[in-house]
């Protein structure tokens, strides 16, 4: 088995080690085996075995039209109770599979995944994702060589992603423009239900710029995101454990990243013409409580971040005054003896929340 277990001090690949990987996919897991066999067995679909290369660097594999660049799979599993540890070594041999010891969240975990890396390029995947679910793409059009190509043929690129799509095949917009001070209030809540043509989250979902030609954006969606490993580098400090700030469990946590490499002087390009499909949400829909706390507590670090603690806490406010509303009005349903067995996990749930208050993730 090539399995490890790590921490997250795990040591940085030597120099001499990076020479002979061109790119490093590394994907962060948790209890999702079914669909992370999935994408490993599309990312086998468009590579090809090193026929000559020795243990440990059996996690390396050819890949592009002519077959001219290594490859590894690294897959970080946050203590899944499923059957990933047990069933990858098996099925994977060349996939390198660190075993974290807990569920140390999107960050940490991809920035351990990051420090164990070789490539120039990082490719951060979700397992939620496959390359050719759509059809076997014709040699040279996979999304790995198409990414591959754009970065490489610009110095000035940082990050490219690729166009979306959900299991169904419908699109999913996955480029942004930064939030504004007001964005946090229109965006994903209440408010942007009631208004959802408000120009504040119009304006960070892009609805104005066509989706169908590759152009510039300020970041993408975390689940497909191709590195350069000097724009990944530029953005560390020397103690820092990786790209990813490690104060965002997850979500907000790509936003962070890009804000970051967009600061240093790096381009990110959205790149239509590959796609991935993601089917979005699998590791989050274990924990929906939770996920509402992960999503709120770190949409206002993200705002005590950049735009400073007062805004922070009015939309802090804002946020909790939501809930307190949903509770009040789950609880007026409970009265009815409408759904009751609904009402009364709702009123647990928003209680918890309301606890927490979004100043922790639990």
């Amino acid at each position: 088995m090539h399995a490890t277990t790590a921490s997250p001090t795990v040591a940085l690949a030597d120099e001499s080690q990076r020479e002979a990987i061109e790119l490093s996919i590394v994907i962060v897991s948790w209890n999702v085996w079914p669909l992370l066999r999935d994408c490993l067995g599309s990312i086998a679909q468009v590579t090809a075995p090193v026929p000559s290369a020795p243990a440990p660097a059996s996690a390396q594999r050819l890949w592009g039209p002519q077959g001219a660049w290594q490859l590894e799979v690294i897959v970080v599993d946050n203590a899944s109770s499923d059957e990933t540890t047990t069933a990858l070594p098996c099925e994977f041999p060349w996939v390198h599979l660190i075993q974290s010891g807990g569920n140390l969240g999107f960050t940490r975990s991809n920035n351990i995944g990051y420090r164990a890396s070789r490539g120039a390029y990082v490719f951060f995947l979700n397992p939620d994702t496959s390359l050719t679910a759509a059809a076997q793409p014709a040699p040279g059009a996979d999304p790995l060589t198409l990414l591959h190509r754009t970065i490489a043929t610009d110095p000035t690129i940082g990050m490219v992603g690729p166009q979306l799509r959900y299991g169904d095949g419908s699109w999913q917009n996955s480029r942004r423009r930064f939030p504004t001070r007001w964005t946090g209030f229109f965006e994903s809540t209440w408010l942007g239900q009631r208004w959802p043509t408000n120009p504040w989250a119009r304006q960070m979902h892009m609805v104005n710029d066509p989706a169908s030609a590759q152009h510039e954006v300020d970041w993408l969606n975390g689940s497909a995101m191709f590195c350069r490993r000097a724009a990944l580098a530029a953005i560390c400090a020397a103690d820092d454990p990786g790209p990813f700030d490690e104060q965002f469990f997850m979500y907000s946590e790509e936003l962070d990243l890009c804000q970051r490499m967009v600061q240093a002087g790096w381009r990110i390009v959205y790149v239509p013409e590959t796609t991935v499909v993601h089917y979005e949400g699998r590791s989050s829909e274990q924990i929906v409580m939770r996920r509402h706390i992960f999503f709120n507590t770190s949409k206002i670090r993200y705002y005590q971040k950049y735009f400073g603690p007062r805004w922070a806490a009015l939309l802090r406010l804002y946020l909790r005054s939501e809930y307190l509303i949903q509770l009040v009005v789950e609880s007026l349903k409970w009265l009815m003896r409408h759904k009751t067995a609904l009402r009364r996990e709702r009123i647990a749930a928003y209680r918890a929340i309301l606890r927490n208050g979004f100043r922790s993730y639990w």
